[in-house]
């Protein structure tokens, strides 16, 4: 939970962030609070059976392995015994909240957990996932969010993801609050130094508002809301707020116990009035006694140290070129393949091909990250290097995003995957030269001009200037073309009416008396008739002799 309505005095420094913001980065994550988000989302019962929050897990896990992102997953220790109020009440045992608020103060030992109730084995299970995945874990003395904190105050982390607002408290500078895989993912990031600027409010400002409003340590001040606390604490100023807030708190609780009082006993003795005076004086002191304890948990909160042996084994010095000073990155333990698969088979029932189709190209792409960001840094040493990519093989598009599918050198079990267009641009820029110019090749081998006819028989060919592309005739010009054509048709037509019928030039004689017709061939024939309507003239049924 947190500080109470802190989020929402905080609405005003929320940025949205696209997902690829966070490639590179190092990043801690609070597992219970993913834990609590992913069990909400898929709360039935056959979603707890179907481990809905364990593959949703996966699949945050497998977004954030592709985008490059070195993560340190923590879970929580040990109960803090000012926390026993606020962890029973969340488990429904409303009837001891009192008592253990009493206690509180007097105890200091933590509590274990329960190892053998539900969330512990989600727990257990989440962190079985990781290992496989090779995502490192550290289990935190006490809270989670006081962990990555303490590991992003000392830079060996870019970010902590915990919806605990809380963290702010511990002293972690950026926090992501949550995370959307959707079309378009992006994070909800929170940065101090936006609620700095925007708010003014520090950390011991933030700690005197918890004082105020409530907390998982303090259930704060009656009377105090959200504008009033901001109010307050505004005023005060950051340095020295977190002095002048315990005497404000003492004031109001010592108006609330008088106004109790004075309400309960209108006319007491001396003996009882100095007897009150006695136990008034007391509860100051323990009241007081109360608020330093919670302001030390914060400032002071039990968790590794940076250079403590817990936190040495996870990170380690790399020397870059561009940088003075070592820089502590984590640790990444090998990818165990086989062991995924077998958990993949077991929780979620599918298949080895399947579990490598989820998770091979996410590795490849971020060794790929990794190898860009290595050719970057080896390209000023003048150290070559081979890239990952045997060939770009067509280009893609994801999403309305451009990506490449790709072939990969000695990657076992996996052939093709699409990478981003960007990735590609910046990792090997050679197998896109040699990708853009065999398209360029192709390309002008469709775009050759056909061959003529006259051409092709005396074996030459015509120069692409002059080759003349077929016109193309539109509805017009096809009509005005008919047009004509029906014209025509009309004017022979009435050409040929106007011509004499063909006449019979011999009559109907019997054919005794017909005399046979005498055909001169050694004279010269006659000139054609210039008359052309002679051709359509029908052939008679005359017998000629021919001389």
């Amino acid at each position: 939970m947190g500080v109470k309505n802190l989020w929402d005095i905080l609405e005003s420094c929320k940025k949205i962030l696209p997902l690829h913001h966070l490639q590179n980065k190092k990043l801690c994550v609070d597992l219970s609070c993913w834990l609590v988000q992913l069990q909400n989302s898929g709360r039935t019962p056959a979603g707890i059976k179907e481990k809905v929050y364990l593959k949703n897990l996966f699949h945050r896990l497998r977004a954030l392995i592709a985008l490059n992102c070195s993560l340190i997953i923590v879970a929580d220790g040990a109960i803090p015994s000012m926390k026993l109020s606020t962890y029973r009440s969340r488990l429904g045992f409303h009837k001891v909240m009192q008592e253990d608020a009493n206690s509180n103060a007097t105890s200091s030992i933590s509590i274990c957990r329960n190892k053998g109730s539900e969330f512990s084995c989600m727990i257990k299970e989440a962190k079985f996932l990781g290992t496989t995945l090779g995502i490192p874990f550290l289990d935190g003395l006490e809270e989670a969010e006081a962990q990555c904190a303490s590991l992003n105050m000392e830079y060996l982390c870019d970010g902590c993801f915990s919806s605990d607002s809380d963290i702010f408290l511990f002293g972690a500078r950026t926090v992501y609050r949550d995370i959307f895989l959707g079309e378009t993912g992006y994070v909800i990031c929170y940065e101090m130094k936006d609620i700095e600027q925007k708010l003014g409010f520090g950390r011991n400002s933030l700690i005197s508002l918890a004082l105020l409003l409530g907390c998982d340590y303090s259930q704060g001040i009656h009377g105090f809301g959200p504008e009033s606390a901001c109010r307050i604490v505004k005023s005060l100023g950051d340095d020295s707020v977190l002095h002048q807030i315990i005497s404000v708190a003492l004031n109001m609780e010592r108006r609330c116990q008088r106004g109790k009082k004075i309400r309960k006993n209108d006319s007491c003795n001396v003996n009882k009035e100095n007897e009150h005076v006695v136990i008034e004086n007391w509860q100051n002191v323990e009241a007081d006694h109360q608020y330093v304890e919670v302001i030390n948990a914060y400032l002071k909160p039990k968790c590794y140290p940076p250079d403590s042996e817990a936190v040495r084994r996870y990170r380690t010095s790399q020397l870059y070129a561009y940088l003075l000073h070592p820089v502590k990155v984590c640790i990444d333990i090998p990818f165990q393949r086989t062991q995924f698969q077998h958990l993949c088979e077991q929780y979620f029932g599918w298949s080895p091909d399947q579990t490598d189709h989820y998770i091979l190209p996410k590795i490849a792409e971020r060794d790929l990250r990794r190898f860009a960001n290595l050719r970057s840094t080896s390209s000023g040493l003048g150290m070559p290097v081979s890239c990952p990519v045997s060939a770009i093989i067509k280009q893609r598009k994801v999403q309305g995003q451009e990506y490449y599918e790709v072939s990969w050198q000695r990657r076992d079990g996996l052939c093709n995957s699409i990478i981003p267009a960007d990735l590609i641009i910046s990792a090997c820029p050679e197998k896109l030269a040699e990708f853009m110019g065999r398209k360029a090749e192709v390309k002008k081998e469709t775009v050759r001009p056909r061959k003529s006819s006259k051409a092709t028989a005396n074996g030459l060919h015509e120069p692409a200037a002059n080759a003349r592309k077929p016109r193309k005739l539109n509805k017009d010009a096809i009509s005005k073309i008919n047009f004509q054509l029906q014209g025509l048709l009309l004017d022979i037509e009435r050409e040929s009416r106007a011509l004499p019928e063909p006449v019979n030039c011999f009559l109907e004689t019997n054919s005794e008396n017909v005399i046979p017709e005498l055909i001169d061939l050694c004279s010269p024939s006659p000139l054609p008739s210039s008359f052309k309507a002679a051709k359509s003239l029908k052939s008679t049924d005359l017998h000629v002799d021919i001389i």
